[in-house]
């Protein structure tokens, strides 16, 4: 199952890198013990992906993330979740199942 979420970055967080993004994503997921999909090899990650890379200092309100989950969940469920354990300035705005 494959969800996408359309996020928006903004406040102070529009200062932070696609890296730490990604890195904050995947904090995200663990603190909230959802069930995401682990790729399989020799350092194993979590199967997500930010549709492209924001430049440094840009706020965004329409900002894609797909994340590939192991179980099927509720999107509802999924994305108070993540909004639970998210900082200010980046706030998950709608999630649906594709």
């Amino acid at each position: 199952m494959k969800v996408k979420a359309i996020f928006s970055k903004t406040g102070d967080m529009r200062f932070i890198s696609h890296l730490d993004l990604m890195r904050l994503f995947q904090r995200a997921l663990r603190r909230a013990d959802l069930p995401v999909a682990i790729s399989q090899g020799f350092s194993p990650h979590l199967k997500i992906s930010i549709a492209r890379a924001m430049k440094l200092g840009i706020e965004s309100d329409c900002e894609e993330l797909t994340v590939n989950m192991s179980e099927a969940a509720a999107p509802g469920i999924i994305m108070q979740s993540l909004n639970d354990n998210l900082p200010g300035g980046i706030r998950i705005k709608e999630m649906k199942e594709f």
